[in-house]
């Protein structure tokens, strides 16, 4: 697979940040020197947002980057991550920061995702995602949803690569009974799930509502895998708060060990096909 521009940025933002705090400044500090905001700093050496050459040849200056080759590398990582994914195409229904979370996406080798309402995006078919999306959006008009719903589709394509995406998906039993749609929509979006889950390297689990109290209270997310190890795990959070990203090691561990309990709550893949295809058949 090759590297696209997001891991391309997370890369650079994570040398750089390595570099300033060996070099003992301070990210205000850094910030003041370049004159940006150092929540505009923040942003670069998290990946977040492209780096100007001028900003780069300041800061490899300041941290005493000599060696032409290292400076070779850390420039044509900034270059690459000026280029427009894919993604850029829908840049006009993209909501605020998940930009960021198509990019790292599109780089991923594997997806592990916990689901509360909905069924997860990767797995939902077009008219589900139309009454998920007129919903959340409602004073969209239909040609913009429309559009969200072909990236959601783009999205999708992923499982038809080689080596295609991995995926395992944990529902919420609410997820699946809530009726998104109306019930001819919502039945074919629960066989589409039962399919989708036959596929290799793609796992669909429900959580019961009999299975009490659980790990996932906190509220959906995902956790996003890397083919390099030198790209550490993200977790994404979306909530009416906004988009939130988490890196740092603790966090991710938090949400792997809340993971691996849901998993071990859920139903097993076999039984969760068996209850899906009970309330498709509840469905009138």
């Amino acid at each position: 697979m090759t590297t696209g521009p997001t891991v391309r940025r997370r890369r650079l933002g994570t040398e750089l940040r390595k570099l300033r705090e060996a070099s003992g400044y301070k990210l205000e500090e850094v910030a003041l020197q370049l004159g940006v905001a150092p929540s505009t700093l923040s942003r670069i050496e998290t990946g977040k947002a492209p780096t100007k050459s001028a900003y780069l040849s300041q800061m490899l200056e300041a941290y005493g980057v000599d060696d032409p080759a290292q400076r070779q590398i850390l420039v044509d990582m900034a270059r690459e991550g000026h280029r427009k994914g894919w993604w850029a195409a829908y840049d006009d229904v993209l909501p605020s920061g998940f930009d960021i979370y198509v990019g790292l996406e599109a780089e991923t080798t594997a997806v592990r995702g916990y689901e509360i309402s909905v069924v997860h995006g990767l797995l939902q078919t077009p008219d589900y995602a139309r009454g998920v999306l007129r919903e959340m959006f409602p004073r969209h008009p239909l040609d913009q949803i429309e559009r969200m719903v072909d990236l959601r589709l783009e999205r999708q394509r992923r499982f038809d690569e080689d080596p295609p995406l991995e995926l395992w998906a944990i529902l919420d039993e609410a997820a699946i009974r809530r009726p998104v749609g109306g019930p001819t929509v919502m039945r074919r979006q629960l066989k589409h799930l039962i399919e989708m889950a036959e596929r290799p390297g793609l796992t669909v689990q429900v959580l019961p509502f009999s299975c009490g109290a659980h790990a996932g209270h906190g509220g959906a997310f995902s956790i996003l895998e890397f083919p390099s190890r030198t790209d550490a795990e993200v977790v994404y959070v979306e909530s009416v708060a906004g988009i939130i990203y988490l890196e740092k090691d603790r966090d991710v561990r938090a949400r792997a060990e809340a993971f691996d309990r849901l998993r071990a709550a859920a139903l097993a893949p076999g039984a969760s096909a068996d209850l899906i295809e009970q309330v498709a058949q509840e469905l009138i």
